[in-house]
């Protein structure tokens, strides 16, 4: 198939996912994207900014068999924007995220939260509009369905009652594709070249929704209780939060590494070294960094909410540094076995079936 595909914030984890389809892929992806800037802007315009840029390029003259973009943008707004003969080609949304279960800064002042509430409604419209939608957990599914149910409840005239089954009724599951982990790292003996302590891995970004308080009030509680070290392997966009500061005063000595590694390598080799991987996220609509972490051999220190009881088997389940499995070795095979479908290879065949299969 001749697959056109968008991507309107082509940074982050969306970034990753596009270049793991483009390397493991067996149809024709033809990629366009957009930088990864002004999310507002992206999901309000980034559909008519996209098709500015394909018809300056060239990217219109064929018509292609399916049409492929993520939720980052108007997916209505990109369909009435198609040249006429592409309008009726088969719509593939991917939603990495949902905005009715985005969690907001308290920094964002009350005229642009008012404004992000529209923004569900921009997911809706953009479900509806399209031929099939891939979610990447079914807690991204349910928690978009809930959120955008309660707001509905609102509509003048108590229409859209249907909408929900219908966006369910179009709607599969597809893991993110998250590349393998080279077996020179899964045979790696150095995991405690670090001083004496439990070492644990936060991968985080340091932004409000991955829970950097949280990180200090856990430091704060086990600090006399274990002795912990900590890696912190996050990106660091934009002004650095307080919790992170402090985390530094207050815990500093137990810090081992801090700060994002560009290199896959490296930074696969830090998570080797790791015990655990801890998240104190409020948002994870599926969880990247923490699978790559659990594929590297981590034990999962996850809360059992938001998208992590899908990624984990039972005995993998409700554990932490004072309350270790009695075999760690099975937990973690349990664990790489369970979320073998989320390796590349695997992920991304299974996103190209679901497509052949609904279109």
């Amino acid at each position: 198939m001749r697959i056109l595909a968008l991507q309107p914030w082509d940074g982050g984890s969306h970034r990753a996912v596009r270049r793991s389809i483009e390397r493991h892929g067996r149809h024709d992806w033809s990629w366009h994207g957009l930088e990864p800037r002004g999310h507002r802007w992206r999901l309000r315009l980034g559909a008519l900014e996209l098709l500015e840029r394909l018809e300056g390029a060239g990217g219109l003259a064929t018509v292609p068999d399916v049409v492929f973009t993520t939720g980052m943008l108007d997916a209505g707004q990109l369909r009435a924007g198609l040249p006429r003969g592409m309008r009726d080609v088969p719509l593939v949304l991917y939603m990495h995220e949902n905005q009715a279960a985005y969690p907001i800064s308290e920094h964002v002042g009350k005229r642009d939260r008012e404004r992000d509430a529209h923004l569900v409604s921009t997911n809706l419209a953009s479900l509806l509009a399209a031929d099939l939608v891939l979610w990447n957990s079914r807690f991204n599914l349910e928690s978009f369905l809930e959120g955008a149910e309660r707001m509905l409840e609102h509509l003048p005239g108590g229409g859209g009652r249907h909408w929900c089954e219908r966006i369910r009724e179009r709607s599969e599951i597809a893991w993110p594709p998250v590349e393998p982990v080279p077996e020179v790292v899964l045979r790696n003996p150095a995991k405690r070249d670090y001083a004496d302590g439990v070492i644990v891995a936060w991968p985080h970004r340091s932004q409000h929704d991955k829970g950097p308080d949280g990180l200090l009030e856990v430091m704060d509680r086990m600090a006399d209780r274990c002795d912990l070290r900590l890696i912190l392997l996050g990106s660091r966009p934009g002004p650095e939060p307080d919790a992170i500061r402090a985390l530094r005063a207050r815990h500093g000595a137990r810090i081992v590494h801090d700060g994002w590694v560009e290199d896959r390598a490296a930074y696969l080799a830090h998570l080797s070294r790791a015990d655990w991987v801890l998240s104190t996220a409020d948002h994870e609509f599926f969880g990247i960094a923490v699978v790559e972490a659990l594929l590297c051999g981590c034990l999962p220190w996850l809360p059992d909410r938001l998208s992590y009881p899908e990624l984990l088997p039972d005995s993998a389940r409700g554990l932490d540094p004072e309350h270790p499995p009695e075999d760690p070795a099975a937990v973690i095979a349990a664990v790489r076995s369970h979320l073998a479908p989320a390796v590349a290879p695997v992920a991304v065949e299974r996103i190209e079936r679901l497509i052949e299969a609904g279109l």
